[in-house]
């Protein structure tokens, strides 16, 4: 039953008591279902995978035989538009859209039947994994794809600004409401204004006991003590809960949740693919993402130092981890003894992936679908993508101290001299007889250099320099294989050919996006990193602050003003409340980009301390609560679930910032936000909870109910030992009888008191029985309740 190797089992005996209690406890207390749920993949992520993706591939192999434009469209199929894949060819229908095995497609591209496409040769893995993929997903075909493509010169750059992401944000005037004592904070005016015009009145507010759990979930990621819940309810003074905001603000674990929000846009990883050099110090870029927040860094300056900071005079070495956005970016896999035309390839492709986290992040717009030919929908040409690409095919990814190149010289010198005697250590070893004295005088000489060098141990952060990137061909035929070279000097890409880095059209100088400016200049100063930092933070101020303002709102309501957060482009979503995004953007840029001050306004107001339970006219009118006329229910992810039950337990070990531990390792008591994270291999446990895979930009968590986490919840060793642990707490905190216990249980899980109800079924369950009987039933009753949805559920 269940994966054993995504579900440490019990042994037989134990599992059949676990299995036998959780069913009874389950029926009596009536608490989680689990059952299967498939999360839908959005229609923007599906059109975006197309782009970028599969229509560059059908155009680069398909088209020219199997398209309108094709002299002679070969088998009578067509793959330029879903009509007319939909129809197949003469040999019938091409796929099966969720069955990839079943495909034609598929069929023909593996070679493995009659008919093999495309002619000229088999195409690569990892083009046939994107087209299983595809359909996998339902091959997913945008409508608008039957009219021709724009033409690289095509845009109307005047008209596509008058986009209304791209126009400048203002502060708006309050609207009039019929109910002026309800709103607490501007941002409920344009809330009410909008409920009212649909006949919607906002919710009750939330009783106090909810409010700070919600509030120390929202903010630190882990639940309130007892105590603090009790002084909170007990505090009459009109400060209470703008008090509380600004103590949980100022408190360490804030850093720590929301540096792992930040962490899942910049696809954070502590371990790479195995065939590169591997770091131990990935961590410095958590940490300093985490100190970034807890210090409140104005986010132009976030921005601006994640991009750039090795470029900037005001900052020193202590901030070269920053640059860990770019370069802890996925590396793909070169074999250079392969033909330098497929190096290109690799590389062109670890370009595109900058380009997509980088505009994506900062700006909204899925930039890289231009890498084959202008934007499908947004103003954004292929010109626009190749001077992006260019900047950071003019960076390479290096390891750099936290101290002066001056200071690190003497290291360096000294690193050198270990490894030649390592070198020779090595070739010693492997004499007959191992000259052991010898050897012994060389490590002993290790060690002298390692401690008479100052600063030997100094960290090296994942960091950048500024060299550019040229594959070449190692020889003089193609069999001669690949070598790659470093350049000092920035280099312009040209335009690639659909997309074809070994069909070179005319060279693109580096340069911001030709919409969010009115004449773009090209950028002097080395890759042009700091200027593209620059131009996010200035010249598209006003998207940057929307964006960011959007996903902060989206953090704290479960849904955003834009429903689309990575795309504000025309295939995105317009925002529901539009004037109330303009007003918090352009107050955001005012009050010099604070973060803290963002969440202030956001907490502080009426609308996110309703409670979240809906007006009885609501599921008719706004059944997604659109509105916002109460709040929505929100479940706890899998960081703050774990890190809840580890406070609860007593095993939380608060220490900040450090290298990653195994999440599975059982002395692993620290925050989930310090568990490694590694792209090439994801912890089971991981991935049954939703987390996001770190090879690509996250914009926001899915939420899905499985059988998988049912049984974790269920056989996992976690919830088993946790509750093990609150059991020993509360025995050792409480020496009354079981009623005062279950209170407790209540307490320290739920925030609440029970209700009678729920303390006689408690007392019913774990009865009058032996001891080892007495203390295994209490170990299963608060099993079921770490398991149960109140404790998932945030309120």
């Amino acid at each position: 039953m269940g994966n054993t190797k995504l579900m440490p089992l019990l042994n037989c005996s134990q599992y059949l008591q676990l299995k036998h209690a959780f069913s009874l406890l389950i029926v009596i207390l009536g608490y989680t279902e689990f059952s299967i749920a498939e999360q839908p993949i959005s229609e923007a992520n599906q059109l975006e995978y197309f782009e970028r993706k599969i229509r560059p591939l059908l155009s680069e192999h398909c088209y020219s035989c199997h398209s309108s434009q094709a002299k002679t469209i070969h088998g009578s199929l067509r793959l330029d538009s879903a009509s007319s894949i939909a129809e197949g060819g003469d040999s019938g229908e091409i796929l099966v859209a969720g069955k990839p095995d079943e495909s034609l497609l598929i069929e023909s591209v593996l070679y493995d039947g009659d008919i093999q496409m495309p002619p000229k040769g088999k195409l690569p893995e990892q083009e046939i994994d994107h087209l299983r993929q595809w359909i996998a997903q339902g091959a997913y075909f945008p409508p608008s794809s039957d009219e021709p493509s724009q033409t690289n010169g095509s845009i109307d750059f005047v008209e596509g600004r008058k986009h209304w992401s791209f126009q400048p944000v203002q502060q708006q005037d309050l609207p009039n409401v019929n109910s002026p004592d309800w709103p607490q904070t501007r941002i409920d005016n344009f809330l009410l204004a909008a409920m009212e015009q649909n006949e919607l009145k906002p919710s009750l507010r939330a009783e106090r006991a909810t409010l700070i759990r919600r509030l120390s979930f929202d903010l630190i990621g882990l639940p309130p003590t007892r105590e603090q819940v009790h002084n909170f309810i007990n505090d009459d003074s009109s400060e209470a809960y703008s008090r509380l905001v600004d103590q949980l603000l100022s408190t360490p674990g804030y850093g720590e949740k929301w540096g792992r929000w930040w962490l899942d846009l910049a696809r954070y990883t502590d371990r790479t693919a195995s065939w590169l050099p591997q770091t131990s110090q990935a961590h410095l870029y958590r940490d300093w993402v985490v100190n970034a927040f807890n210090a409140d860094m104005p986010y132009d300056e976030f921005v601006r130092r994640q991009l750039a900071t090795d470029l900037m005079p005001e900052t020193g070495p202590e901030d070269l981890p920053a640059l860990g956005f770019l370069s802890l970016s996925p590396t793909y896999w070169k074999e250079l003894k392969l033909p330098c035309e497929i190096i290109k390839v690799i590389v062109a492709d670890e370009w595109e992936e900058r380009v997509d986290a980088v505009s994506r992040t900062f700006l909204g717009l899925t930039v890289a679908c231009a890498r084959c030919h202008d934007h499908k929908f947004d103003p954004v040409s292929a010109d626009d993508y190749y001077a992006l690409a260019g900047i950071f095919a003019s960076t390479r990814f290096a390891e750099r101290p936290l101290i002066s190149e001056e200071k690190y010289e003497p290291v360096r010198l000294a690193k050198e001299e270990v490894g030649k005697l390592e070198t020779e250590i090595a070739k010693l070893k492997k004499e007959k007889p191992i000259p052991q004295g010898k050897i012994d005088e060389l490590v002993v000489r290790i060690k002298e250099i390692k401690a008479s060098t100052p600063f030997y141990e100094t960290p090296l952060a994942n960091a950048l320099a500024e060299e550019s990137t040229y594959v070449v061909r190692a020889g003089k035929t193609p069999q001669d294989g690949t070598r790659m070279e470093y350049r000092a000097e920035p280099r312009d890409l040209p335009s690639f050919i659909r997309g074809n880095p070994n069909r070179p059209g005319p060279v693109i100088p580096r340069r911001f996006l030709t919409v969010l400016t009115q004449e773009p200049e090209p950028y002097q100063q080395g890759s042009g990193r700091l200027e593209l930092a620059n131009s996010i933070t200035t010249e598209a101020a006003s998207l940057s602050a929307r964006v960011i303002v959007n996903r902060i709102w989206l953090a704290h309501f479960g849904q955003g003003l834009v429903s689309t957060p990575s795309n504000f482009g025309r295939q995105g979503e317009r925002p529901s409340h539009p004037e109330l995004l303009d007003d918090l953007a352009a107050r955001f840029i005012s009050q010099g980009w604070s973060i803290k001050q963002l969440h202030r306004e956001i907490l502080l107001s009426a609308a996110w301390q309703q409670s979240t339970n809906s007006n009885s006219n609501v599921a008719q009118i706004d059944p997604g609560n659109r509105f916002l006329s109460h709040m929505n229910r929100r479940r706890l992810g899998f960081e703050e679930w774990r890190d809840a039950m580890l406070l609860i337990s007593g095993s939380l070990n608060p220490s900040l910032g450090g290298p990653s531990v195994a999440l599975d390792d059982k002395n692993n008591f620290r925050r989930t936000l310090y568990a490694t994270i590694n792209r090439r291999d994801m912890s089971p446990t991981f991935m049954i909870h939703d987390f996001p895979d770190p090879t690509q930009h996250s914009p926001m968590r899915s939420s899905t109910t499985t059988a998988l986490q049912g049984l974790y919840a269920l056989n996992g060793e976690l919830l088993a030992e946790q509750s093990k642990q609150i059991v020993y707490r509360i025995f050792s905190e409480s020496s009354e009888d079981d009623r005062t216990r279950i209170t407790q249980a209540y307490w320290l899980l739920f925030s609440r008191e029970p209700t009678e109800r729920e303390l006689n079924l408690g007392l019913t369950y774990i009865g009058d029985t032996k001891e080892e009987v007495y203390r295994q039933r209490w170990q299963q009753y608060v099993h079921v309740l770490l398991a149960s949805n109140e404790f998932i559920f945030i309120d």
